[in-house]
């Protein structure tokens, strides 16, 4: 219409998804190096930092791991996240929503697999938790997540009690010299709600033929690891499927949320590139005839010297009337 100005809205970053996604991030980013830290502790507090070769030595799974793993990847990510963000960098912020992406796929894989070969998944579980039963004396924090899992699910070995034989410490043979022998860990033990003072005794020579199954199970935990767990899941299958969910949909999330931020940021350059065209070729180009045509001849050489400043302040009249 006469007399009005038409103002179209340039594109622009929006601040509420980046500051959401720093934010998000510098939290993930902190709780990553957290995890790390401890790990990196517990290996230094173990000599393992002094003596790399410790970490191959162990039969069984060193629980550190789970701490270090995962304090890395979250630290990565949160680094990437929360800087690419903060300075709207296109490459950290791609980088992010692809490891989170790879991250997604690998657990959406692997809970398919686990539902299609499901024979196959139990069978290398009882094979894990037997090479760990066979380390249960060689590290100290493998023996207390052992003995965490067996009190939680109210189990006692892969399969059964008897898989302890597996453990040089625990075996029934003639040969074993150890006092715990025929026995398991305190943690199968069936605890007597009277007692106040935890009996790490209570499994010695539990498994003696003189000792009869039947009355192992007023003892110790006569169920295998493996089906105690699967029942647990079954039981609380509505909550682990909430939880998973929960964290796919976060995933997701961020996902979109970064892209959507790499797609605000090359909308803006792209403005700023096309406005720096037509600066150039409206207001520059035409500057330059018009600058020539007011000087002399014998100043034509000089254009660009300080006499030369009515016609500049018109260009960056301009400028700013493009730009107020």
């Amino acid at each position: 219409m006469p007399g009005k100005h038409q103002h179209f809205q340039e594109p622009e970053v929006g601040c509420c998804g980046k500051y959401f996604l720093f934010g998000f991030n510098i939290v993930f980013w902190v709780l990553g190096a957290l995890f790390l830290a401890i790990g990196l502790w517990a290996w230094g507090e173990k000599g393992v930092l002094s003596n790399i070769t410790a970490l191959t030595d162990l039969g069984g799974l060193d629980p550190v791991w789970l701490f270090v793993v995962v304090g890395g990847v979250m630290s990565v990510l949160g680094f990437a996240g929360c800087i690419g963000a903060l300075r709207e960098n296109t490459f950290l912020l791609k980088f992010f929503s692809m490891f989170l992406g790879l991250i997604f796929f690998l657990e959406l894989a692997t809970g398919i697999l686990a539902f299609v070969f499901k024979d196959w998944i139990r069978d290398q579980l009882n094979l894990f938790i037997n090479n760990n039963v066979k380390a249960y004396r060689d590290d100290i924090d493998l023996q207390n997540l052992i003995d965490f899992a067996q009190e939680y699910w109210s189990c006692c070995g892969a399969r059964g009690p008897n898989d302890w034989n597996l453990n040089i410490y625990f075996n029934c043979t003639d040969l074993n010299p150890s006092r715990e022998r025929c026995g398991v860990p305190f943690s199968c033990c069936v605890r007597d709600p009277a007692e106040d003072v935890l009996n790490t005794q209570c499994g010695y020579d539990i498994r003696l033929s003189l000792v009869l199954e039947l009355e192992q199970q007023g003892f110790i935990h006569t169920k295998g690891c493996v089906g105690q767990f699967e029942k647990w899941l079954q039981d609380n299958l509505i909550v682990v499927a909430g939880v998973f969910v929960g964290i796919a949909l976060l995933q997701i999330f961020g996902i979109c949320l970064a892209q959507n931020l790499v797609s605000d940021i090359k909308a803006v350059k792209a403005n700023w590139s096309k406005w720096n065209d037509d600066f150039e070729n409206h207001w520059l180009t035409p500057a330059i005839p018009e600058v020539l045509s007011t000087v002399g001849p014998h100043q034509n050489s000089r254009v660009g010297a300080p006499g030369l400043a009515p016609p500049c302040q018109h260009v960056f009249f301009g400028l700013r009337g493009l730009y107020p």
